[in-house]
């Protein structure tokens, strides 16, 4: 029982990690602006690079990257805290779930926010390293030859996906890259419309 109500509350914080609005704080703090008002609307790195400039939207993408790998080693801290590493998987699926959950429908943004992406590559890269190294290295690879965001967001996931089912993983791992992947994918799905349109934005160009 005291496993179960733990696992509830890390699912409730990792939720808050997630929900922790970033973007929209950075506009504040350094335009004082509201971000969603600006640009693509989007209170990701991406449009703080384009509203803020270069170091608030670093700024955006270390945090939202760091809440993700938090959630994550919440999780893990919890089960060793009670002993159970047996269950530390699927505790991590649940912790990771509710962070991409929090980034994408913060409850202090009623319940709209960025795209998951950032967030996701953190729970990557602390649940496996592995997986979330392989998914980085493409995400930054389809940037510096597309320059375009959105499809080197996409590419990742479905590296991701793919790595984590190559590689030998736990159960709980993969259908926690998969169905984060996922959803990290239909969060863009406007942004697969424009893809497909040949009108989406390259990195740095002002948005008419």
């Amino acid at each position: 029982m005291t496993f179960w109500l733990a696992t509830i509350g890390i699912a409730i914080v990792a939720y808050l990690l997630g929900s922790i609005p970033t973007g929209y704080l950075a506009g504040k703090l350094f335009g004082g602006i509201d971000i969603r008002e600006h640009g693509s609307k989007s209170t990701g790195a991406t449009n703080a690079l384009r509203v803020l400039g270069k170091w608030p939207a670093l700024v955006v993408l270390v945090v939202d990257v760091l809440k993700g790998a938090a959630a994550v080693a919440l999780a893990q801290w919890l089960c060793l805290w009670l002993d159970v590493q047996d269950l530390e998987a699927w505790t991590v699926l649940v912790a990771g779930l509710a962070a991409l959950l929090g980034h994408g429908r913060s409850i202090w943004l009623k319940f709209t926010g960025g795209k998951s992406a950032a967030t996701g590559l953190g729970v990557l890269l602390a649940m496996a390293p592995i997986v979330g190294l392989g998914a980085g290295l493409v995400f930054g690879l389809t940037l510096a030859i597309s320059r375009i965001v959105s499809l080197s967001s996409i590419l990742a996931a479905l590296t991701g996906i793919a790595l984590v089912l190559g590689f030998e993983q736990p159960l709980p791992y993969r259908f926690l890259v998969i169905a984060g992947g996922i959803y990290v994918i239909a969060r863009h799905a406007a942004n697969i419309q424009r893809l497909l349109a040949g009108t989406e934005p390259r990195l740095g160009q002002k948005l008419s």
